[in-house]
């Protein structure tokens, strides 16, 4: 199973390689003049000292001309060496960034349930750790592989027309460094691959650590952290030693291996100068040339067995990545349909939702929200009322029932579209490494400074805007650390502001907003929410007093709706929820 697995992963790193044919040929070709011109060298010096072997027999005249032609073929060796590197970078390069390319693609399609359910410091390490692995991997195979396979064809070649009977000697014993490299690479595969899966989770945990730092040390947990790291970091390191160990046996292996096959051919190689051996004798530059050529066929084996260590762990990065681009992609988008401009009537139909079957959460949900009414949706921690939000925006299809925007299936329109229509300030604010300037050019990205100066007016963020060291260039640190979450709730604001689209969601809005600033940032919104659909989900309820309907929700239900006065004057759950937020008696 585990071979399949790996065949299958080598066709696909073949296909993406198979993009770049004209490289590939070239690095070919390359590679085969290369080859040729490092295989006919030693036959001129062989030639060479054939020459010296009898003083009487130097002619200097002959000598020169051979000389000159070893120093050009040297040089002219190592232009064609660089080019094939060159070459080599280049495709193992356009498939790191091909691959790169799918795989983010693909994240951007993958259903939020899996983001949701996987540590990001492993999704990361795959697109970047895995990857750079593989691109190493990729790169030392080209290199080795070319112009080892090259070489040992025409070493064998040269060999056979020297004295075919010592060539056939180094042909039966030198893929016994292979046999032996392939032994322990196949033990080492599991290795690599459990040091990819460790890896993977140390950075999700130093991702995990840096990016909640603030509450690390507000409650005091670097010393467990620290340990959580250490142990990690000792479970890498057994399983990187072992692999590591392993693999560097490869290479010291082969090498002794050879160094005995080079001992064998010099000693029939020696023979066969004073007397025939197997009927043939050579002269003593063909000696050398036979010598040199053992050493040129047995080094592509010693160098392929080397790197087949280096493939194995490329191979299994490749294989998580390749995992991260076969996910299941969200359902396709049916474009039949478009919203376009919607007017914002909103129907709800017996709608059930659960994140794990056997935990129901959203139960039989039925709802009707005309245009331009304002929605107020409150409860206890856990009843529903995120995941209805995640519902109307279609983050995630509900598992029964209907979602309609102006009678139109939620379903049956492209998710870009149904999201135009909504503005979103939530209580977790999004903000991106960029200018405050372009983070509320975000909802709509032809907009005028001159616009997005009066959404941050509206939004009430301007005069805080204008105090950063830049004004609307400042930049903002990753998650926008170099601001207030009150700032940065207001630049969220300000960016719902900017594209004022027909329906709301306000999920805790002006949560980390002052009491000062709240009263105005209502206002702001009142105004906003005029004659547009607004769902606002609060746990402060003095916010949705002004609210057309409040949806009270228990265990995913709607148990209680009507205006604040109503519910009050009833007396029931939200009566309860009401009193004990304002009665401190």
């Amino acid at each position: 199973m585990k071979n399949k697995a790996t065949k299958g992963t080598l066709r696909r790193v073949l296909k993406y390689i198979g993009k770049y044919k004209l490289l590939l040929l070239l690095s070919l070709l390359l590679a085969a003049a290369s080859v040729a011109m490092t295989l006919y060298l030693p036959i001129r010096i062989g030639d060479v000292i054939d020459y010296f072997v009898s003083p009487a027999d130097v002619k200097a005249q002959e000598i020169i001309p051979i000389l000159l032609e070893i120093v050009i073929l040297v040089l002219l060796t190592a232009v064609a060496q660089w080019l094939i590197n060159t070459v080599n970078n280049r495709i193992t390069y356009h498939v790191v960034r091909d691959v790169r390319n799918d795989a983010f693609a693909r994240l951007q399609h993958l259903p939020l349930s899996y983001l949701d359910s996987h540590p990001t410091g492993d999704i990361v390490s795959r697109m970047i750790a895995d990857v750079d692995q593989f691109s190493d991997g990729l790169l030392l195979g080209f290199t080795q592989f070319f112009t080892g396979a090259l070489t040992i064809v025409g070493t064998l070649v040269f060999m056979l027309t020297i004295h075919p009977g010592i060539a056939l000697l180094v042909v039966v014993l030198t893929p016994l460094s292979l046999f032996i490299a392939k032994f322990i690479a196949s033990r080492t595969h599991d290795l690599f691959a459990e040091q990819s899966k460790k890896r993977g989770k140390q950075t999700a945990l130093i991702n995990e650590m840096v990016g909640n730092a603030h509450v690390v040390r507000a409650f005091s947990h670097e010393y467990a952290a620290r340990e959580a790291f250490n142990a990690g970091n000792e479970e890498l390191h057994k399983v990187s030693v072992k692999a590591i160990f392993f693999s560097s046996l490869v290479n010291p292996t082969t090498r002794f291996v050879n160094s005995v096959i080079y001992a064998a051919i010099g000693f029939c190689g020696a023979l066969a100068v004073f007397m025939p051996v197997l009927g043939v004798s050579i002269s003593v530059g063909a000696l050398s040339s036979l010598l040199s050529y053992t050493t040129q066929y047995t080094k592509p084996f010693n160098e392929i067995s080397g790197v087949i260590a280096e493939l194995q762990n490329a191979l299994t990065c490749a294989a998580r990545v390749f995992e991260l681009l076969d996910l299941e992609a969200e359902s396709p988008d049916k474009t039949e349909k478009t919203l376009g401009d919607a007017e914002g009537n909103v129907s709800i139909s017996h709608v059930s939702f659960s994140y794990v079957p056997e935990r129901k959460l959203i139960e039989d949900l039925s709802l009707e929200v005309p245009a331009g009414k304002r929605v107020a949706i409150v409860g206890p921690t856990g009843c529903g009322k995120t995941t209805f939000i995640n519902l109307l925006m279609r983050f995630y299809d509900p598992v029964k029932g209907e979602i309609k925007v102006d009678g139109t299936l939620i379903t049956e329109v492209p998710r870009q579209d149904l999201r135009q229509n909504y503005g979103m300030v939530l209580q977790e604010t999004y903000l991106f490494s960029g200018s405050v300037k372009e983070n509320i050019r975000l909802s709509k990205p032809d907009a005028t400074d001159e616009e997005i100066e009066a959404a941050a007016r509206a939004a009430h963020a301007h005069s805080f805007i204008k105090r950063l060291p830049n004004g609307y260039d400042t930049e903002i640190a990753e998650n926008g650390r170099n601001l207030s979450a009150g700032q940065r709730q207001l630049l969220c604001i300000a960016r719902v502001m900017l594209s004022l689209p027909p329906m709301l969601i306000l999920d805790e809005a002006t949560s980390s907003i002052d009491t000062r600033t709240e009263i105005r940032i209502q206002k702001a919104f009142a105004e906003m929410m005029k004659g547009r659909t607004s769902f606002i989900v609060a746990h402060r309820l003095s916010t949705i007093r002004e609210a057309d309907v409040i949806l009270v929700m228990k265990d995913g239900n709607v148990i209680e709706q009507g205006t604040h006065e109503a519910l009050l004057a009833k007396g029931g759950f939200y009566a309860t929820l009401y009193n004990s937020q304002f009665d401190h008696g």
